[in-house]
């Protein structure tokens, strides 16, 4: 057993168990609250603010549209006028669902806690879902009040107690009551069991589930220590937000900033130029974004325009970012700091990068993080896989979800007894215990005998100079079974050819990974949060009846 830990078992360089097959954190443990603590994820970011804050006056959020700013001491006090108003006009209830229907402001991180501190269920969802979506989250949830803007209210049927109306004089006056009994909230008991938040899954692969996350969950995604923390003591953090707020990613990365006396500047719309004015306006030093939006700062020459030297770092999470686009990033900007994250709504926060030397691990999620476990399962025959071996990834620990909503089956067929979540990814941790995510279990190409992982394919289009955009789908053939096809966004005024892109694909991978089809398309069909909508891509190449290239 030379080089393994005698009194655990455990390869200290991988953290991986022969006697379990477990993967474990290589870090010391965080503590983590008593579980028979009642505390809410609200309270427990105001008891680190008010233990460690002291300048009220420091700006929390900014809306880039509207110029509205909000200092950190009236968040705080607007949180409170809320939460009180809630209490005393609409008799809300704990374990109440609240369904919010908004694009992002400063009125929407308010919201957010003010619910959270009351024991209210948030759930938030995507301003731009049609009806039928809607009628459908709503179904699951049962919310019992919504929270819209004056352009999505029409969307939301009769709730028990109606809508309220962020962009209203009414919603303002909730937020400056000045008759407030105090520590009125403090009298609910949130109990660590309770839900916190109902956040949507995609539907890449489905019908839309309601994933429940826990108050614990949201406390232990946020309480990992924080690699800006410690690397920006000198300059205070400005944060430009482009992550969806009813995505998990955005939904703990705002906690996160309270926690971390950021600055949070808000957009209201995705607009590549408008971001770049945004950077260069508010000196921004720090973005969450999802995998797109650092291909757009890889490939776009508006670039060269703004001066974007304070960035000193991107967080990209929500779909994994392939190392080839991370080293022309890198090539670009090469004092920016591009951490991969690896955020689900199922299990945000499993990894963690820390540091510039994990950092370079490109293509790496980072390490287990702390009071986390992983396996690599084999998916065919259960058996767990030790370093340099892939499978399906399995996670448990305190950010593992609850469940979905209304769904013991869909829940049981994710969840096991054990408290092991499946995640769906074939994953494979290297000899130094740092995890990387190949795809989705379910976006596995069939060709023949072998196994085609899509993401892999876009990776290598996406490092294509002529390429701005691509996807992988399965196409169905009588002799292979499925064969790897490419939806491709080109360049404006690029001459490129489908047979070049085969040809290109084809010198760099076996030959069963060949693309066999390309078809050129306008955009692809995105999640918020960056994940390929493949399912609309895989009905449109079978509806259309492409000719064999």
């Amino acid at each position: 057993m030379a080089g393994w830990d005698s009194n655990r078992l455990m390869d200290p360089k991988t953290g991986f168990c022969r006697q379990t097959g477990n993967y474990s954190c290589l870090r010391p443990p965080i503590p983590v609250q008593p579980i028979n603590q009642p505390l809410s994820a609200a309270e427990f970011c105001f008891s680190i603010f008010n233990s460690t804050f002291t300048d009220g006056a420091t700006t929390f959020s900014v809306n880039t549209t509207t110029g509205e700013t909000l200092s950190y001491s009236q968040f705080v006090s607007q949180v409170r006028s809320l939460a009180y108003s809630l209490q005393q006009r609409y008799s809300l209830c704990q374990n109440d669902v609240a369904f919010i229907l908004s694009p992002p402001s400063i009125h929407i991180p308010v919201v957010y806690f003010a619910l959270l501190s009351l024991g209210i269920v948030v759930s938030p969802a995507n301003p731009l879902s049609s009806n039928t979506e809607i009628a459908h989250q709503i179904q699951l949830s049962k919310p019992v009040v919504a929270f819209v803007t004056s352009e999505t209210s029409h969307k939301i049927p009769s709730l028990t107690h109606g809508t309220i109306l962020l962009d209203s004089p009414e919603f303002l006056s909730l937020l400056t009551q000045s008759n407030i009994v105090n520590g009125l909230t403090k009298s609910v008991k949130v109990n660590q069991s309770d839900t916190a938040a109902i956040l949507y899954s995609s539907g890449t692969t489905g019908r839309v589930k309601g994933v429940m996350i826990t108050h614990p969950n949201l406390i232990a995604m946020i309480t990992h220590p924080n690699l800006i923390a410690m690397m920006t003591e000198e300059l205070h953090p400005l944060s430009l937000f482009t992550v969806p707020l009813f995505h998990v990613f955005g939904f703990f990365m705002l906690l996160r900033a309270f926690l971390m006396d950021e600055t949070v500047v808000f957009r209201d719309r995705f607009e590549f130029e408008g971001i770049l004015r945004a950077i260069k306006k508010y000196k921004i030093t720090y973005m969450p974004v999802s995998p797109p939006l650092v291909v757009a700062f890889t490939k776009s020459k508006l670039t060269k325009k703004y001066d974007l030297n304070l960035i000193m770092f991107l967080r990209s999470g929500g779909a994994p970012l392939g190392k080839e686009v991370t080293e022309r990033f890198k090539e670009k900007f090469s004092t920016v700091e591009l951490i991969q994250g690896y955020n689900d709504r199922d299990h945000g926060g499993a990894t963690k990068v820390i540091g510039p030397e994990e950092a370079g691990r490109y293509g790496s999620v980072g390490r287990i993080a702390e009071n986390m476990e992983g396996k690599i399962v084999d998916p065919e025959t259960g058996e767990k896989l030790p370093p340099r071996w892939r499978g399906e990834l399995w996670l448990r620990g305190p950010t593992v979800m609850k469940g979905y909503i209304g769904d013991e089956k869909a829940t049981a067929e994710i969840l096991d007894s054990e408290g092991w979540l499946k995640t769906g990814d074939i994953c494979y941790f290297d000899s130094e215990g740092f995890l990387y995510v190949v795809d989705r279990l379910k976006e596995l190409i069939k060709y023949k005998a072998y196994q085609v992982p899509p993401a892999e394919l876009e990776h290598l289009l996406h490092s294509h100079p002529e390429i701005v955009d691509a996807a992988l789908v399965p196409y169905p053939d009588e002799e292979a079974g499925q064969i790897p096809m490419a939806y491709v966004v080109k360049n404006p005024g690029s001459n490129i050819t489908e047979a070049k892109i085969m040809d290109f694909i084809a010198e760099q991978v076996a030959p069963y990974k060949k693309i066999r089809r390309v078809a050129f398309i306008t955009s692809i069909t995105r999640t918020p949060a960056g994940k390929i909508l493949r399912r609309k891509l895989i009905n449109h190449s079978l509806s259309h009846g492409l000719s064999k290239l």
